[in-house]
């Protein structure tokens, strides 16, 4: 199934909220959907391993990492993760690292940047709550699609 933003956005304008230009694709899917699953936290990665070692089932993890560019929360190890357990893709309000790697698994990757440092591990942080930022609130179980020309929310399936 084919389905681009812009065209969603055509369609359903009514129905959509447009999260600001910021991210690049870094996974080897440029193009993903699914569900909303969350997490909160600040340079520490301990529930993002947590929540890519459970069933994906088609969703897309969106981590809300306070736009830090001081560590990654991402790197290929988790990634592999989340292929392994059927998540469509992860948004990364903040950033990654084995980017080369990255690029090459069946998975979406979206972040703002590259980092090559790895975070602390302290256990801290927040899941399945609503989180803002880009101009968006991703709230678990709504539906996020993304492309090469950018990420939208939609509280329904637009599919």
């Amino acid at each position: 199934m084919n389905l681009l933003t812009t065209d969603l956005c055509d369609t359903h304008e009514d129905k959509v909220r447009v999260v600001e230009p910021m991210f690049s694709s870094f996974g080897g899917r440029a193009a993903f959907f699914g569900r909303i699953a969350t997490l909160k936290l600040f340079e520490d990665n301990s529930m993002v391993r947590q929540a890519l070692e459970s069933p994906g089932e088609g969703r897309v993890l969106v981590i809300d990492g306070g736009g830090s560019l001081r560590r990654a929360l991402v790197g290929d190890q988790l990634a592999t993760l989340g292929v392994a357990n059927g998540w469509a893709g992860i948004i990364v309000y903040g950033c990654i690292r084995d980017s080369r790697a990255i690029g090459e698994m069946d998975i979406g990757v979206y972040a703002i940047d590259t980092h090559p440092m790895k975070t602390v591990k302290r256990n801290v942080g927040e899941a399945d709550i609503p989180v803002s930022f880009g101009g968006v609130t991703f709230v678990p179980g709504e539906w996020l699609y993304a492309d090469e020309d950018g990420v939208i929310v939609s509280a329904n399936a637009l599919h």
